[in-house]
């Protein structure tokens, strides 16, 4: 082995869900919006000017982050930008946790949590959660270097109370509390309001979800003005034009058009719910959702062996090999027709059943 070779940085990443090819595809596994995004964006990137991508853009992503003070009535000042919400919580890991204490998450939670943690060493204790996956919000009543909450939590789906949150908040004031609503606009109670009230909270929300903008890689989080500022030192120590042009004007047009962003959500709510309850007619475990998401378990076949059979129909949906939940499978919520024929071929998966 060269010498160099021990100098490089070993880290075990994040897998993403895999992103199939398939004409006849239906892509129930990575949480994308099944409906484009608002009218207003395609008609931005239809008038776009290319010339104007041969100059850098605003570092301060001015445009876009006018619109998100405006939309949630903050200062500009509070709002930090960046490349989808993985950006945003990795630069916030960066920024806010030193690695001096062990920080805080759930044993169950988005993966990329410990992926960070390890390649900034920083050290991490997971609670774990309780037996009907729910977070028990005394666990983090002890010291610690930091706390990080997805709430809804994924990929359980459960949403925890915004009067525990906010507990779990003013009991940690001495560290940075994050938490990580990806998915909260699908049904969870969103922690904004404390950001007033605490100066060590940080909010963190995407564009990817609920309003369809996956492929533009847009997130965002909201804090006190010390907390963003100081982000923003560590952002542009590193990188600062991470915001791309089409990127800042898009996201102000996702961000205006309010009506659009209540009408698909909602849709995606009532798809979510009459799925749910199919699903449990044909004898599914089905968590309760506060996301674009389902959470499911069945008695009679393993998930590993559905998301198989499911496979080779072309229909995606995601599972994790890992303790405590191998034998779940998590389902995005696609559209109505979508949905349906994902429920006729898991009827047709139990029929075969022995």
């Amino acid at each position: 082995m060269g010498e160099w070779r021990k100098k490089i940085r070993e880290v075990t990443p994040y897998v993403p869900g895999e992103q199939p090819q398939f004409a006849d595809m239906i892509k129930l596994n990575t949480n994308e919006n099944p409906y484009p995004p608002a009218p207003g964006v395609a008609k931005v990137l239809a008038g776009m000017d290319a010339g104007k991508l041969k100059l850098y853009p605003k570092p301060d992503a001015r445009e876009l982050v006018d619109a998100l003070a405006a939309e949630y009535r903050v200062a500009p000042e509070q709002i930090f930008v960046g490349v989808g919400s993985d950006d945003v919580l990795g630069m916030a890991f960066l920024t806010c946790f030193t690695g001096e204490k062990e920080i805080l998450f759930p044993d169950i939670t988005y993966s990329f949590y410990p992926v960070w943690a390890e390649l900034f060493g920083i050290r991490y204790r997971t609670p774990a959660l309780d037996e009907n996956f729910l977070i028990r919000k005394e666990d983090y009543f002890v010291p610690n270097g930091g706390i990080v909450i997805a709430n809804p939590n994924a990929p359980t789906s459960i949403a925890m109370p915004l009067a525990d949150i906010e507990e779990i908040v003013e009991k940690n004031q001495d560290s940075v509390v994050i938490i990580d609503e990806a998915y909260v606009d699908f049904g969870g109670e969103s922690a904004l309001p404390l950001v007033e009230k605490y100066d060590n909270l940080l909010v963190v929300q995407t564009f990817s979800k609920s309003r369809s903008m996956a492929g533009m890689r847009i997130g965002f989080a909201i804090g006190s003005r010390e907390l963003i500022g100081a982000m923003y030192a560590v952002r542009n120590s590193y990188n600062s034009y991470t915001m791309n042009y089409p990127s800042i004007l898009c996201g102000v047009e996702a961000v205006k058009d309010r009506a659009y962003f209540e009408q698909t959500k909602a849709a995606i709510v009532t798809t979510r719910e009459k799925t749910a309850d199919r699903l449990c007619e044909l004898g599914f475990t089905v968590l309760p959702s506060a996301a674009n998401f389902l959470f499911v378990s069945h008695k009679r076949i393993s998930a590993e062996e559905l998301f198989g059979k499911l496979r080779e129909k072309h229909i995606f949906v995601r599972f994790f090999k890992k303790p405590r939940i191998q034998n779940y499978l998590r389902v995005t919520v696609g559209t109505p027709e979508e949905m349906e024929r994902f429920l006729k071929e898991i009827e047709a998966c139990l029929a075969d059943m022995p």
